[in-house]
């Protein structure tokens, strides 16, 4: 099956080379986004393959389908980027990579909380100019902590798993409780009772309407006072200028994101070069508790052979049209 891979990297040519051995699509790299502006590269192609900051809403699946495109292939889990009821009415597939690696990103989230709680990127940058003084590097002990999660799916359970390792109490909220977890301690709380209860707490669930900015004045204003916040599932959970008036007040501890409410304009691309437009990301990065990462809680060698090796069966499904296990 011809397939117009957009948003591609140096990284996604190689891996999706690699696992396209066992099936010889015919793949055509394109690095730019795909859009409604840019579906027409698609020509051709009887599929496109996507990333998390391609937009394909209406106008853009219209073009696609338009160009010939009958299946869109996302490599990655979430699929808030694409209009589903568009997609159905065209007669378009769409399939996805439900589970690439959860233990990725909750490790990236362990060490999102692991550096700001022990200051390890200011000791990084202190050691190598010579300074070897402790003061402004005082951390706090992880052991004992209060943990609190939202959204105990693959990920959620993943990083659970980690904290109860390293002995913190975890408490948990979602609309499935996962008995597994139960069984090791976790208990699941409502919102109303996990948000002044979780010392840290750390986001796993998806970006749907319900969810977003779940993270606001009203609910920031239910934490504990200088709680830890983590972000390494999708940016609109977290409304973040509501995000920045709680650091400035004490209410937030700590920030740590791998993902942001505007990330299409910033994230994945080198702009060490340019000035930065977005003023709010801009603030956020003035704040001596806050870490953010570019969207990378994914990115592992292993991972990203999952996804690679995922998107090309979900390929191989649409083009020999069988059911396809991962249809969205």
């Amino acid at each position: 099956m011809k397939t117009a891979v957009f948003s591609s990297k140096p990284y996604d040519e190689e891996f999706l080379r690699a696992a396209n051995a066992a099936h010889a699509h015919e793949l055509v790299f394109i690095e730019n986004r795909l859009g409604a502006a840019t579906a027409p590269l698609a020509a051709g192609a009887a599929a496109v393959c996507a990333f998390v900051n391609d937009q394909l809403d209406a106008a853009c699946l219209a073009a696609l389908h338009a160009a010939g495109v009958r299946g869109v292939a996302l490599r990655c889990a979430g699929y808030n980027n694409v209009d589903v009821s568009a997609a159905r009415r065209l007669g378009l597939a769409v399939a996805r990579v439900p589970a690439y690696s959860p233990e990725a990103v909750a490790e990236h989230t362990l060490a999102l909380l692991l550096t700001l709680e022990r200051r390890t990127h200011k000791a990084y940058n202190r050691v190598r100019d010579g300074n070897f003084a402790l003061d402004g590097l005082l951390g706090r002990t992880l052991h004992g902590r209060t943990v609190g999660l939202v959204g105990t799916g693959h990920i959620g359970r993943a990083f659970a798993r980690l904290a109860l390792g390293l002995g913190c109490r975890v408490l948990a909220h979602d609309l499935t409780e996962d008995a597994a977890l139960r069984a090791r301690g976790v208990t699941y709380l409502p919102l109303a009772e996990l948000w002044p209860a979780a010392e840290i707490l750390s986001l796993h669930c998806p970006l749907v309407p319900a969810t977003r900015h779940l993270i606001r004045r009203e609910t920031l204003a239910l934490m504990r006072d200088g709680a830890t916040l983590l972000n390494t599932s999708r940016g609109g959970l977290v409304d973040t200028e509501a995000a920045i008036e709680a650091l400035k007040s004490g209410r937030l501890g700590a920030l740590g994101l791998d993902v942001y409410e505007e990330e299409a304009a910033l994230f994945f691309e080198d702009r060490s070069l340019r000035v930065i437009q977005d003023d709010v990301f801009m603030r956020l990065t003035t704040f001596p508790n806050v870490l953010v990462t570019g969207h990378q809680g994914f990115f592992t060698r292993e991972a990203l052979a999952t996804i690679a090796r995922t998107t090309l069966a979900n390929l191989a499904d649409f083009a020999a049209g069988r059911p396809c296990p991962n249809a969205v």
